[in-house]
């Protein structure tokens, strides 16, 4: 007998556990009983033969209707089998064996049976080459039990180990499973009408029909579910027990004094976002609250409102940035923007001026250590930096709130280095200028409350964004380089965006544009007369800061640059952006790019440049970014375009995403029901004492490698 963390290789033995662990990362029976089916085919609804395409990696349901031999090659001594075979829908299917004569004899007119292969075409007929198969028996034996039930589940699987084969294994370990201790509770099953663990998963599996295999499904969803909510709602319940020192709004001081400056009035989602704020600094519990926001949507303003009003209470605030060239651009909007403000015990400061320091690696030791001295004392209010702010070294006399901007660039360890240092904890903003789905967010910021700005500042100007298929037209790309030459004839400037650097190391096999070799093209051609700087990751701090200030400044008219300018830089005399091979880039990230232009008075323009094919997913994703500008909506198209896995991280993290059926997309009503769930179940238990099988669920996810990247994003 055996449970969810006995070892495969007890169960089935060393021959079947090594393919399963080194196709599946399979070891214990849980991985393989969590391997849920991808589809399912009802024996009355065969596969549709006619819906096949060439290059399809498909597994069919059919019935033979003949099979022949022939003979070939020298002497005739090699055989080549012919099967054909049929669906419900008529259309009829070729498979090919080769020395396999047996076959004919055994796969007889009327036989139903599974084949797996990649369909290719010979003679203008689509065709099977030595697929893999399962033939159903009438005899008797395990295949027709599976035919009796009339629903047949379809796995995920790879050429060495098919589907039936994993549908095999799986059965093997239901038949030695022993009663399961089941995650979620009694009471929380039978509310819903949920079986318990171990008759989901027979049910899953081995369904009598497709109703059996939705309820089950719906089970596993909301286990999954439970569990992620659960993890957050022990966060969350933590977070009630910390103590901060409440940091209440003071008037006449520096926020009221910088808002009665500002040359624009805050929208009303400004505002109703600064008073979330500003209710939750004045609390005695830290604040732990996300504030996301459309491309220009005045993110910083609000972040800064809330720093000064931690500053008038008498602390100090510290702004994470990821990076050298937004921490630099932060430290320059905000003190361009509190002008006399920032002045603190400075010539021509304000009475309630404070001072803003700027801290990152590339500094040099003078200005590093009059900015550690500043934090160190309190005479800084805003510190402004980099991971060089994490430091052991780097102390502040009170650090009140910490704001983290981009907050999917940093680990929660990075986060914690700053707030876990201080005796008492700072308040924390984190900010993300990527819109995230409502379910989304509750899934991976979970123990994060939320804020949004949704609407734009008066005056901010519309971004026309056009496709330009280089290879159907290639005229159309003449033209765009066209329009950036008349752009900067009028005083403007403009991007060219690549996914790549190249140089020396580039090994030339890439067909994406390069930026070392672009910039040389549009140099010496397209841009010929005009100041082209270039901008990477690979250029040392100085030089990035002083190729960014030469275009802030205007001093170059065109900048080439990889994705450092994705967030943050705010260049208003920037209006427009050619973006080179834009289908390598998710629909949120072009999103954030072409938010760099139209940002003053002018109108933007946003050039998509690719070479994918008209219908092709990758087009698909480009005309939707080009048919919109609301972010919300294009991150919405994103999650459902992409791979569940890839909205939650996977590919990032390393390993497969802990939901295997609920999708964070499309199944909002199952995570907010799971949400309230374990917020009462916390509640009354905070450390689960009362359900030791949740708990070491709960255990589990927090320690595996899916937990450590919801921390990051």
């Amino acid at each position: 007998m055996a449970d969810l963390d006995t070892r495969i290789v007890n169960v089935l033995g060393d021959k079947t556990a090594k393919p399963l662990a080194k196709h599946f990362g399979m070891h214990v029976v849980g991985d393989l009983l969590r391997h849920y089916p991808r589809r399912y085919v009802e024996l009355g609804r065969a596969s549709n033969l006619a819906s096949l395409q060439v290059g399809q990696h498909a597994t069919v349901l059919a019935t033979v209707v003949e099979a022949k031999n022939y003979s070939f090659g020298p002497g005739g001594r090699r055989t080549r089998t012919e099967v054909v075979v049929t669906d419900d829908t008529g259309a009829r299917l070729s498979l090919t064996f080769f020395q396999q004569r047996w076959l004919a004899e055994k796969m007889l007119p009327g036989k139903m049976c599974l084949f797996s292969g990649e369909v290719g075409a010979f003679n203008g007929r689509l065709q099977l080459t030595h697929p893999d198969y399962d033939l159903f028996d009438a005899e008797g034996d395990t295949a027709s039990s599976r035919l009796s039930r009339g629903v047949l589940p379809i796995y995920k699987a790879t050429g060495s180990v098919p589907t039936w084969k994993l549908e095999s294994f799986i059965g093997l370990c239901l038949d030695a499973l022993d009663p399961l201790d089941d995650p979620l509770p009694a009471d929380v099953r039978a509310a819903r009408g949920f079986g318990d663990l171990r008759a989901a998963l027979e049910a899953v599996h081995r369904p009598h029909g497709m109703g059996q295999a939705v309820t089950a499904q719906k089970r596993l969803k909301f286990e999954e579910a439970f569990v992620v909510q659960t993890v957050f709602a022990q966060r969350r319940h933590a977070l009630e027990l910390e103590r901060a020192s409440a940091r209440p709004p003071v008037a006449d001081e520096l926020r009221d004094r910088f808002e009665q400056q500002l040359p624009f009035t805050l929208t009303d989602g400004q505002r109703h976002v600064v008073d979330e704020i500003s209710t939750d600094l004045s609390r005695t519990r830290p604040m732990h609250r996300l504030l996301q926001g459309e491309v220009g949507s005045g993110k910083t303003i609000v972040a800064l409102m809330s720093m000064l009003q931690v500053v008038d209470a008498g602390a100090q605030t510290a702004l994470l940035a990821p990076t050298e060239v937004l921490a630099s651009q932060h430290y320059r909007g905000i003190t361009a923007m509190l002008g006399d403000l920032a002045k603190g015990g400075m010539l021509g400061g304000a009475d309630v001026a404070t001072r803003v320091r700027l801290l990152t690696g590339s500094m040099g030791a003078k200005a590093r250590n009059a900015a550690l001295l500043d934090a160190a004392s309190g005479e800084a209010g805003i510190v402004i930096g980099t991971h060089a702010l994490i430091q052991d070294h780097v102390q502040f006399a009170e650090l009140g709130l910490l704001v983290v901007d981009e907050q999917h660039r940093f680990g929660v360890e990075q986060r914690a280095a700053l707030v876990d240092r201080a005796e008492v904890k700072p308040h924390v903003l984190v900010m993300t200028a990527t819109p995230i789905p409502r379910t989304i967010a509750m899934t991976v910021f979970g123990d994060l409350e939320v804020s949004t700005l949704r609407e734009l500042p008066a005056g901010r100007q519309p971004i026309q964004t056009t496709v330009v298929p280089a290879l159907e037209r290639p005229a159309w790309l003449e033209r765009g380089w066209e329009r950036v030459r008349e752009e900067v004839a009028k005083g403007r400037q403009a991007y060219v965006v690549v996914s790549r650097i190249g140089g020396p190391d580039d090994d030339g096999t890439s067909e994406t544009h390069s930026l070392v070799e672009l910039h040389e093209e549009l140099v010496g051609g397209q841009l010929h007369g005009l100041r082209v700087g270039a901008l990477h990751g690979r250029m040392t701090p100085d030089e990035k800061d002083a190729t960014m200030a030469a275009f802030a400044a205007g001093d170059l008219q065109v900048l080439v640059a990889t994705t450092v300018v994705e967030v943050g830089v705010d260049v208003p005399n920037a209006t427009a952006m050619v973006i080179m091979d834009a289908d390598r880039f998710g629909m949120s990230q072009l999103h954030q790019l072409r938010g760099r232009v139209g940002r003053g008075s002018e109108a933007g323009l946003c050039l998509l440049v690719t070479s994918s094919e008209v219908d092709s997913p990758a087009r698909e994703r480009l005309d939707a970014v080009a048919s919109t500008t609301d972010g919300f909506e294009l991150s919405r198209l994103d999650a459902e375009l992409r791979r569940e896995g890839d909205v939650l991280g996977a590919a990032q993290s390393g390993v497969r995403s802990s939901l295997r059926l609920l999708s964070v997309v499309r199944d909002g009503d199952v995570i907010d029901d799971a949400r309230a769930v374990a917020d009462a179940l916390v509640a009354a238990d905070p450390a689960l004492s009362q359900h030791p099988t949740l708990a070491a669920a709960v255990h589990d996810l927090e320690h595996s490698e899916q937990a450590d990247y919801l921390d990051r994003t």
